[in-house]
């Protein structure tokens, strides 16, 4: 018969979680306008109004926020509007309240009912994703 002082010792806890985060996150909040480029940014989050140059990893543009310029990212999250040029190595998706103005270009996307999506629009695989777009091939969509 096994008692409960013969069993093995209990495993030691494991260490907590790191306080600081290896992601380089960007939140440009309510009222805030930022203009320029932005690289070395591990995720954008557009509260504000952001007219810039952007290279990341992701990208989310909030309700009431605006992008204006020129995005290469691996996702895309618009909530809020977008105008300019779009290039998504991965997964584009816009939310019902979300307006896209822009010249696109994307591996996966998807529009919820109500999102609108205008301009020059174009599927890709992973390696032609960051290529710019050709003037030729114009699509517009608005579901809803």
């Amino acid at each position: 018969m096994k008692r409960f002082f013969d069993a093995a010792p209990p495993k030691a806890p494991s260490p907590p979680p790191k306080a600081d985060s290896t992601d380089r996150k960007l939140v440009v909040g309510h009222g805030i306008v930022v203009s320029g480029e932005i690289k070395s940014c591990d995720c954008l989050l557009v509260e504000g109004r952001v007219e810039a140059d952007v290279s990341c990893r992701e990208l989310k543009v909030v309700r009431g926020g605006l992008f204006m310029g020129t995005a290469t990212v691996d996702n895309a999250e618009i909530i809020g509007r977008f105008e300019g040029q779009l290039n998504v190595r991965e997964r584009l998706v816009i939310r019902a309240s979300g307006s896209l103005a822009a010249t696109v270009r994307y591996k996966q996307i998807e529009i919820e009912r109500g999102g609108q999506l205008a301009g020059t629009v174009e599927a890709a695989g992973t390696a032609d994703a960051a290529r710019p777009l050709p003037r030729e091939q114009r699509r517009s969509a608005s579901v809803g």
